[in-house]
């Protein structure tokens, strides 16, 4: 049986880095060997995530100093980043200089926004800040698993949550030609996707028992959805995006419409998601609508879709925290490493979250 791989994950005290340790700790493949965050250094990861003080007794955090020191020369190592958007690449760049001097096998996974766009010049004006590492850039692959059968980079930036479910949804009807190439999306996800830290926002007297849209059309992760939507289609696609903040904490689920070129029926579009998703394990197209209970904390995405004959509706749902980031991650990882893509991923939704 061949050594296992060691696991690192980067900015791990989080709400996307305890979904990872979670993960990690069931994987049959990576073994965890160091869980880095620079704010819980030296602390109990059960102190943090009491659901982990079992599945990772006796873990502590480590500095991002320290981590490196534990890792013999040669070994590989699959690197998770779940550090925020505008400090993951710095950080990734500094990983990466230094296993070439220990001589590591490393493939990157980052979660963060740093390696979604190819072009310096459109992340930067997408997220108002000089791109801390430009020069690897071309060293990282955006896509969706399910929409990239190849990979020709040893590391991946893995799309947002909200672009995810999106995508998944978007694709199929981009690359079928049925339908004109204005999307129109709606996404509502739960309280998580705002992180640990507290903001008037995620606050629980605020999001309890309220729903509300937030930058309309003009979110950042719309031009995100829209190129990746292109090049996975291989079609010009423009997306009109409104997402909401909804009173739950995990989950997204998504409401894309688009206007016909014909009449078609719901047969036909239901046959373009089968036959677009029949050899991707983590995509079910189901019957009826797809409901976020069926999903939560697994890696699933369940579609549902719907026509008048001039209109297509198409509904996804998530797990933000792991199809939309931890669970599509170790996805991605897992085909890294040239392991099967469901290893670590096969635990089926609780139902009654």
């Amino acid at each position: 049986m061949s050594a296992p791989i060691k696991a690192i994950i980067i900015g791990a005290s989080g709400y996307v880095g305890g979904e990872l340790l979670r993960l990690i700790a069931g994987h049959p493949k990576f073994e965890l060997a160091a869980a880095v965050s620079d704010s819980r250094a030296g602390q109990l990861v059960g102190e943090a995530f009491g659901h982990l003080s079992q599945a990772l007794s006796g873990t502590r955090f480590v500095g991002r100093k320290d981590w490196l020191n534990g890792i013999e020369d040669g070994s590989n190592v699959a690197l998770f980043s779940a550090a925020p958007h505008g400090a993951s690449a710095e950080v990734i760049a500094a990983v990466i200089a230094a296993s070439e001097e220990k001589n590591l096998v490393l493939h990157v996974v980052d979660s963060s926004a740093d390696f979604r766009y190819p072009e310096q010049s459109a992340w930067e004006s997408i997220y108002g800040a000089k791109h801390g590492a430009p020069e690897l850039l071309s060293d990282f692959t955006c896509a969706v698993p399910e929409h990239l059968s190849t990979i020709s980079t040893a590391h991946v930036g893995h799309p947002g949550c909200f672009a995810t479910a999106s995508l998944l949804a978007a694709v199929p009807l981009m690359q079928s030609g049925l339908t004109e190439p204005d999307v129109f999306i709606s996404g509502v996800t739960g309280s998580t996707g705002s992180g640990r830290i507290p903001q008037v926002g995620t606050h629980h007297p605020e999001r309890n028992s309220n729903m509300h849209a937030y930058k309309p059309l003009v979110h950042r992760h719309s031009p995100e959805i829209a190129r990746l939507a292109s090049v996975a289609s291989g079609r010009e696609t423009t997306v009109h995006f409104v997402p909401h903040s909804g009173p739950f904490a995990r989950g997204i689920h998504v409401t894309l419409q688009a206007r016909t070129k014909e009449a078609v029926s719901e047969d036909q579009i239901r046959d373009v998601y089968v036959s677009a998703y029949e050899n991707s394990p983590f995509v079910e197209i189901v019957g009826a609508t797809p409901k976020l209970k069926n999903v939560v904390a697994s890696n699933m995405c369940h579609i549902g879709v719907a026509t008048d004959g001039n209109s297509v509706v198409v509904m996804s749902v998530i797990d933000n925290l792991v199809k939309g980031a931890a669970g599509g991650a170790v996805q991605w990882m897992n085909r890294l490493w040239d392991l099967p893509e469901t290893s670590g991923l096969t635990a089926a939704a609780p139902g009654w979250t």
